[in-house]
């Protein structure tokens, strides 16, 4: 299978983003899968600590090693959101392509050095795999957050980022530009969407050369989703978006089928949902025209 930090160079070459997306069960894995299969890009699909406790972290593995095919398109797995040495050594060495060790919670020194130590340790275990670090504040949790007014989120430095970088030897970037994990309650009722600050991340691209990733990006605006991968974001990832088109696939499935049982029949069509969503964010990503989502 082509490397993982090769597609990376090309779509950064190419001004394209490689889309990643969480998964949870084989409902959310199957549809990211299947749509990534008809438009034929690689996918990257992320399982934060509590995914990869909920799924299994060696038999998420197995599963995507079973779904990559000679023929299909490249389909990478990251271990998204590790807080800890050890959860990001067990990814490691169970297979995983990718890991992001986050440590941003942390004052700048430690989560420099903490992050500089799992690239060393990551790096002793399997030279091919990639870290990512992250820096600034992007909030927590791939859910829908009430509304009430906090406080100013610290975003990320074209300095800050070319320090980080300099001092830990990480692979991918993930910085704060604007971008938030979730959505707000009010997002789900109105078309207010997540505004990105695209000359933060031009900035940040132009002082560090870096691989850069768009954490939080569900419910973003498209045209700023469109400029963040002109300016030099190379990866986006989607998860609440995946979750909401899950729910409601389900919900749907419940209501229209009040007598079925057979799980596979009612989880179809949260399938398809998945599936629908998951197709609009990889066309966009590739350059395409943006497409309704639902």
């Amino acid at each position: 299978m082509t490397s993982l930090l090769h597609v990376l160079r090309v779509a950064d070459d190419e001004k394209r983003a490689i889309g990643h997306f969480n998964v949870s069960d084989l409902v959310t894995l199957y549809g990211i899968v299947e749509a990534a299969r008809e438009q034929n890009v690689p996918v990257v699909l992320g399982a934060s600590e509590a995914e990869r406790r909920f799924m299994g972290v060696s038999q998420l593995v197995a599963i995507v090693n079973s779904l990559r095919t000679r023929e299909g398109p490249p389909i990478f797995l990251n271990a998204d959101h590790t807080h800890s040495l050890a959860s990001a050594v067990e990814a490691a060495k169970a297979g995983f392509d990718w890991v992001v060790c986050d440590f941003s919670s942390l004052p700048f020194e430690r989560n420099a050095r903490q992050t500089r130590e799992a690239v060393r340790v990551l790096k002793s275990l399997r030279p091919e795999i990639l870290v990512e670090g992250e820096i600034g504040d992007i909030g927590s949790g791939s859910q829908i957050h009430e509304d009430s007014p906090g406080p100013l989120r610290a975003l990320t430095t074209a300095d800050e980022a070319h320090r980080f970088v300099e001092e830990t030897g990480v692979d991918t970037l993930a910085p704060a530009v604007g971008n938030m994990h979730g959505v707000l309650r009010s997002m789900l009722h109105t078309d207010a969407k997540k505004r990105l600050d695209v000359e933060r991340i031009r900035a940040i691209k132009v002082r560090t050369g870096m691989l850069m990733t768009l954490h939080g990006a569900s419910n973003t605006d498209d045209g700023d989703l469109r400029a963040a991968i002109s300016a030099g974001m190379t990866v986006v990832h989607i998860n609440t978006e995946v979750r909401l088109a899950w729910r409601r696939g389900i919900e749907e499935s419940l209501a229209a089928l009040k007598d079925e049982i057979a799980p596979y029949t009612l989880l179809a069509p949260a399938v398809e949902a998945v599936k629908r969503v998951t197709s609009a964010r990889l066309a966009l990503f590739s350059g395409g025209e943006p497409q309704a989502l639902r």
